[in-house]
């Protein structure tokens, strides 16, 4: 009597889906944001300092989507704020914005869309692949993250924007809703940040977490998340070593 195959059991994987925080988890933001405003200041004959510039429009990060959040404002996307942020540090820096062309402009803040990887970004991404769903979990928008994959060789098997859950992190719709998206529960999900309060507001919500420490991304000031200060599923020297402990613990979990 032939017999068809037995029932696949449950999987031993202890996630099926690997997200990430994008911006100082697997990209240099720092880096590349400093280059386009050096490049504009040099044409442009600007005195400016293009890291302490980058890392003050940065600063302007949270604060610009607090009111999103709230439900004060209606959402818009990173693009439109961090163009805000743009104007807004120009002028704490007294730097003369309104002579920058529009086209440079649009040009200089779009610079978010260009950033290059860690250099483990690719491999560790690419390894991860080969057993795991991968994807941002980030509060960049489809276009901004479609445009840093191509960019950058980002391997994403899907890129799910906070202008698809419309919600910023730490809204738990951003975490909820993208592993709604992807039919999975919460705890078949992990996210993978440098960032411990990122990895507490998905903790709390039921998703599996990964800690990579990236004590470079803000450069020599950098005083936060240089290790991992929560019980985290994983805490990974880098993405490939994310990698080799999670499918090392598919093979013998």
């Amino acid at each position: 009597m032939s017999v068809g195959p037995e029932p696949a059991g449950p999987s031993r994987k202890i996630v099926d889906a690997v997200l990430f925080d994008t911006f100082g988890t697997v990209v240099d933001w720092k880096s590349g944001v400093a280059e386009a405003v050096e490049a504009i200041a040099f044409r442009y004959g600007f005195d400016v300092d293009p890291v302490e510039f980058a890392l003050r429009w940065r600063a302007h990060y949270q604060p610009a989507m607090e009111p999103i959040r709230s439900g004060a404002r209606e959402f818009v996307t990173l693009d439109e704020l961090h163009r805000e942020n743009l104007i807004a540090t120009a002028r704490e820096m007294d730097l003369p914005i309104d002579r920058i062309e529009a086209a440079d402009l649009e040009w200089l803040n779009r610079a978010w869309h260009r950033l290059e990887g860690w250099p483990d970004s690719v491999a560790g991404l690419t390894e991860l692949k080969r057993h795991f769903i991968i994807g941002p979990l980030s509060n960049g928008h489809v276009a901004l993250l479609t445009n840093m994959a191509k960019h950058a060789d980002l391997p994403w098997d899907v890129i799910i924007g906070s202008d698809v859950t419309r919600s910023y992190k730490p809204d738990p719709n951003a975490y909820l809703g993208t592993a709604r998206l992807l039919d999975l529960p919460p705890e078949r999900v992990m996210l993978c940040a440098a960032h411990n309060s990122d990895l507490a507001a998905a903790q709390h919500l039921g998703l599996r977490t990964a800690f990579v420490a990236r004590p470079h991304e803000y450069g020599p000031s950098q005083r936060t998340d240089l290790h991992a200060t929560g019980v985290w599923d994983v805490i990974a020297r880098d993405i490939p070593d994310l990698a080799a402990q999670l499918i090392n613990h598919t093979a013998t979990g």
